[in-house]
């Protein structure tokens, strides 16, 4: 058996969550490793649904741009229920939300992802299998099963197993996987259709027995190119797997099916059974039968040793939940990863992973089963608003959280809380108005100072977190634009539009500490260099402060 190098952090599984994890480690210098077992990306447009949330990560790594490019618009869902038309919903947000909902094939996002990693120079290995591990208090010892057939044993600080359903990770850390698995069975395919539905708009169709159920749907998801659709429907008894499925070797039926593939045929069949207006399906791309399953662990990892995504915590995919979770997983983990290796990181953050993570995961999964049981997402009681936000992910939150402070009351966004972007920031140098997510892309913790005189806020934030937290000044609108607002080295930008006051809820000089995640850990009013002192003490190691002397 080959012995290989030390490597700080093992990432198991190239998909989107793996690829976010691994490419946020090596945006922050981490040395990381990613193995795959397949051979080569599937083909699959298998989670297509980008949320809001999702853009904002990909902004704040540094990649959007890249998939505003490769994505089409989702502007919202039309609805038939026994052929008749049902009020159709917009997915409207509020205007200082940055990004709307989108559509990407998950085989273009995990493309757009690799060629992200690739800046770093790491490459996904691929045909190379996790067969076992074992961890100390030191690190943890992985076998590799290799390309060539060869066995290689890695040795590595840390392990991350984004490894899907079926995780080797989970099972060798012997994690419960609670749940079970919905009887029904659906056909997915990749296909084109000439009908004449309004361009950017989702389609459920369904069928309601007598007495008021469901026993037939047709869910339709647009994709890059014209008239292609992402479609699910109900399997034939010809196609189905389920004894397949049920004698699973680790018990867990969820996901693509091996059987035989359904054929435009059997597209064509359930298109003339539920399709609102007559149409003709073509160029099938590809087609899979997809069984699911409703699981979560009973803790998001052990000692050195954490898991994400799917290995987590599989669900229906009603609204799109999955991928944006598991890239939300990945990403909460990667920063604590990387001030832990750094050895930054006060003993209770990895800890906060879970504490953070599980309850989003538990909550995920308990809102796909309800939506997936009744009428599809508008069977939800919430009013549309606050739907439509619980969507697209803008609602998740820490609160609560061993590493954010107690929210305590009143209006705008509390500790725990995602930190909203604005508009209308100006600088003498910029030319335009800046947003927000403009002053904190591609950064680390930041601490937004409101007002002027808060030079002591600025100068703890660096000395209790060695340099690590930096520091950006938002003045007042009614600030003369020539105000000094501290020492001439921190970036100040006005509130020219008032668009930070209202959606911040401020109007005395307050400091927001926001976070890599790009959520609140801390929210100081009136502004006080002993609470910022407590909070970074909760983040940092004990130490931290002497790193950057």
């Amino acid at each position: 058996m080959a012995h290989s190098n030390t490597t700080d952090v093992l990432v198991v599984g190239a998909g989107p969550i793996g690829l976010t994890a691994a490419a946020e480690l090596r945006r922050r210098g981490v040395s990381c490793r990613i193995v795959d077992r397949l051979p080569a990306r599937l083909p699959f447009a298998k989670a297509v649904g980008i949320q809001p949330r999702t853009l904002e990560i990909w902004d704040r790594m540094g990649m959007v741009r890249a998939v505003l490019d490769a994505a089409v618009p989702l502007r919202g869902q039309l609805t038939y229920v026994n052929g008749a038309e049902r009020p159709r919903i917009d997915l409207v947000l509020p205007p200082e939300v940055p990004y709307r909902f989108a559509a990407l094939p998950q085989y273009e996002t995990e493309r757009i992802l690799d060629e992200h990693l690739g800046r770093w120079g790491t490459t996904v290995e691929r045909g190379t299998e996790l067969v076992s591990f074992s961890q100390d208090a030191h690190g943890v010892t992985s076998r590799l099963h290799t390309p060539s057939g060869a066995e290689e044993e890695l040795r590595t600080r840390y392990l991350v197993g984004c490894d899907g359903a079926h995780s080797i990770v989970r099972k060798g850390l012997g994690l419960t996987f609670e749940g079970g698995a919905f009887p029904q069975e659906y056909m997915l395919a990749d296909v084109e259709v000439d009908w004449d539905l309004p361009y950017g708009y989702t389609l459920r169709a369904m069928h309601l027995d007598s007495t008021g159920a469901v026993d037939d749907v047709f869910v339709c998801i647009p994709l890059p190119g014209r008239g292609r659709y992402r479609m699910s429907m109900n399997v034939p008894p010809e196609l189905s797997t389920a004894e397949r499925s049920e004698a699973a070797a680790d018990g867990v039926a969820h996901g693509l099916q091996d059987g035989r593939a359904p054929q435009l045929a059997d597209i064509q069949t359930v298109l003339d059974r539920l399709s609102p207006t007559p149409t003709t399906a073509s160029d099938i791309r590809w087609s899979s039968v997809f069984r699911i399953s409703h699981r979560i662990v009973d803790r998001y990892g052990h000692g050195r040793v954490f898991i994400a995504g799917d290995a987590a915590h599989i669900h229906p995919p009603t609204g799109a939940q999955g991928m944006n979770t598991g890239i939300q997983d990945a990403w909460n983990l990667a920063w604590k990863l990387a001030l832990a290796v750094e050895g930054s990181a006060h003993p209770g953050l990895l800890p906060s992973y879970d504490a953070e993570r599980r309850p989003v995961g538990e909550e995920v999964v308990g809102r796909t089963v309800r939506h997936a049981s009744a009428q599809g997402v508008q069977s939800d009681p919430e009013d549309a608003d606050t739907l439509i936000l619980r969507e697209a992910q803008l609602l998740v939150g820490y609160r609560g959280s061993p590493v954010v402070d107690p929210p305590g009351r009143g209006p705008g966004p509390r500790p725990g809380d995602r930190a909203p972007d604005c508009t209308g920031l100006t600088s003498p140098i910029a030319a335009v108005p800046l947003r927000l997510g403009d002053l904190l892309r591609e950064r680390e913790h930041v601490l937004l100072l409101y007002g002027t005189g808060l030079d002591e806020l600025a100068r703890t934030a660096r000395e209790s977190s060695g340099g690590r937290v930096g520091t950006c000044v938002v003045l007042p609108a009614s600030t003369p634009p020539d105000t000094p607002a501290g020492p001439a080295v921190l970036p100040t930008y006005h509130d020219t539009a008032g668009e930070f006051a209202r959606i911040y809820a401020v109007e005395a000089p307050t400091a927001f500490l926001v976070r890599p995640d790009g959520y609140l850990g801390a929210r100081l009013s009136p502004p006080a260099p002993q609470q910022l002192a407590a909070h970074l003490e909760a983040v940092f190691a004990p130490d931290a402060g002497d790193a950057g002397t």
